[in-house]
């Protein structure tokens, strides 16, 4: 009889996240010591005004950072999952609808023409651009994908027209790349490879607030999920409404990754790997995997974002190089020694 797992790991994930956490809000360019992360904590749990610079650098920069990559990633980790299990295909990533290729557009066309159309609401106007990007290159992808006979759009259609979608918005960036001047491409690039050093509490809490509401809605859909991977056919006789179904997971993974890659930069290769490293403890049930892959991405992420400020410090890497540097030699050795997932 098989046992089931899924509490113990989930006890084992929460208690690593926990712990990884609170080591990478203590060590980065400035260390801070637990006295003052105390120090810290009391103080403005109780209103006092905080003059100490190492109590400021971790309530400003430190901890919104590390809560945010928690959420980040595991915006990624159920992204991945979702669209693995729409796909029934493991080598499929959140971004590969158009969403990641869509953002870095819309904050390309920011960091060039921003001035140029007078559009700034303070910190907000970066990530809102990139979030409309992200929209309007995912509702591409729907729309052109969609059958002129029928006006229904297959999973094997939508994959392609997202490969197509994704080559066209990133050349769009690379040609904006090319006209915009030293600081303007620096800054393209840079926010193209990710990064969680320009986290605030206000966009925290909404990407916080959105990722929650997603994780929750997409726990909804597991058992559906689960039917699907028996194949579209079966699924149907079993009760559910594919067109339905697609539609909802593809916008809960919209949302999750625009709003997640508008704030922090493309991060690739979390929510690849991800579902594969959990099918690899417990199966393909996702019912377990939506939240575990929560867990593991804020996770992943959490560990990476720790590298990236260490590695070179007090200089800093973008954390999608960390990620990337992770993930390949992992997605490879997965490759090598599984022929197939599901």
């Amino acid at each position: 009889m098989k046992i089931d797992n899924s509490r113990f790991i989930g006890i084992v994930l929460v208690s690593l996240l926990l712990a990884l956490s609170i080591i990478s809000a203590k060590f980065g360019a400035v260390e801070i010591t637990g006295k003052v992360i105390y120090h810290a904590l009391t103080h403005s749990l109780s209103g006092k005004e905080i003059i100490d610079l190492n109590e400021r650098i971790f309530l400003l920069i430190r901890l919104p950072r590390v809560i945010m990559g928690v959420f980040v990633g595991a915006a990624l980790g159920v992204g991945g999952v979702l669209m693995q299990a729409l796909f029934r295909n493991p080598i499929v990533e959140p971004g590969l609808v158009g969403t990641s290729s869509g953002s870095a557009f819309g904050a390309a066309l920011y960091f060039v023409l921003g001035a140029t159309f007078y559009f700034d609401l303070g910190e907000w106007t970066l990530p809102i651009a990139a979030c409309i990007g992200g929209i309007v290159s995912t509702a591409m992808v729907f729309y052109l994908s969609q059958s002129a006979k029928n006006n229904k759009s297959s999973v094997v259609s939508l994959l392609l027209t997202g490969i197509a979608i994704n080559a066209l918005f990133l050349s769009g960036v690379g040609f904006l790349s090319y006209i915009a001047r030293d600081p303007q491409a620096r800054n393209i690039t840079f926010w193209y490879l990710g990064t969680l050093s320009g986290s605030y509490w206000e966009g925290l809490y909404f990407v916080a607030g959105v990722t929650i509401v997603c994780l929750l809605l997409s726990l909804r859909f597991s058992k559906q999920l689960n039917a699907l991977m028996l194949g579209e056919l079966e699924a149907q006789l079993l009760g559910v409404s594919i067109r339905q179904l697609k539609m909802k997971v593809l916008f809960l993974n919209v949302v999750m990754v625009a709003v997640a890659t508008a704030f922090v930069g493309v991060i690739g290769f979390v929510g690849l790997i991800v579902p594969h490293l959990l099918r690899m403890i417990h199966g393909s049930d996702n019912r377990f995997l939506i939240w575990a892959g929560a867990l593991l991405g804020a996770l992943v992420l959490t560990a990476s974002d720790l590298a990236a400020r260490l590695f070179l410090s007090p200089a800093e890497l973008p954390i999608g190089i960390v990620t990337s540097i992770i993930g390949v030699p992992v997605f490879i050795v997965l490759l090598r020694r599984t022929n197939y997932f599901f």
